[in-house]
């Protein structure tokens, strides 16, 4: 029998000054019975560096042809793609034609490093490629917020990034490999 995702019920209030935004957003969050907790707080912090009012979660893991997180126009246009991961060569080419900006959020240490000194390269031709990596002793601090039902503050500042929970507070520091053009 295969096993079930795990809802997560998230209270995410997000108070972005680089961005000017201020709201917050009551998520429900399906978690993949293969991903991290990890992994699914690095999907909780980039729905909030991106966060709109049309930004949504999608299936995810579960489905291999969508993002982790999708924006669209009202008229149904892809409009923002977010991929967490590490995603081939292949994928980012296919995503970048799919919609009109693309952000690519890896994690994982040296594993990251060693995935973009291999594609950085073939990457150079997408100009509306975004990567911004996230450390990963970072991300291993955001995996010990994570609980099944979350009231999470994220503010943004001159791109540091705090996140706040019950179980305490994590700084991130997102670095930009490649910037949109």
């Amino acid at each position: 029998m295969a096993q079930k995702a795990t809802i997560y019920r998230v209270e995410l209030s997000v108070s972005d000054m680089d961005r000017h935004y201020n709201e917050t957003h009551k998520l429900t969050m399906a978690k993949h019975p293969s991903e991290t907790d990890e992994r699914l707080m690095v999907r909780l912090v980039a729905f909030a560096l991106n966060a709109h009012e049309h930004l949504e979660m999608t299936k995810g893991l579960s489905t291999d042809d969508e993002p982790d997180i999708w924006q669209k126009s009202l008229g149904g246009e892809l409009d923002v793609w977010v991929a967490l991961g590490l995603p081939s060569e292949k994928v980012m080419r296919q995503s970048c034609g799919k919609a009109g900006k693309v952000i690519v959020y890896p994690y994982g240490g040296r594993t990251a490093e060693v995935w973009w000194d291999k594609v950085k390269n073939s990457t150079t031709r997408f100009d509306n490629l975004q990567v911004v990596r996230f450390p990963e002793a970072d991300t291993a601090a955001l995996a010990k917020l994570a609980s099944r039902a979350m009231k999470i503050q994220v503010i943004v500042q001159d791109g540091e990034v705090m996140v706040s929970a019950d179980e305490g507070i994590v700084y991130v520091t997102p670095t930009e490999w490649k910037g949109a053009a």
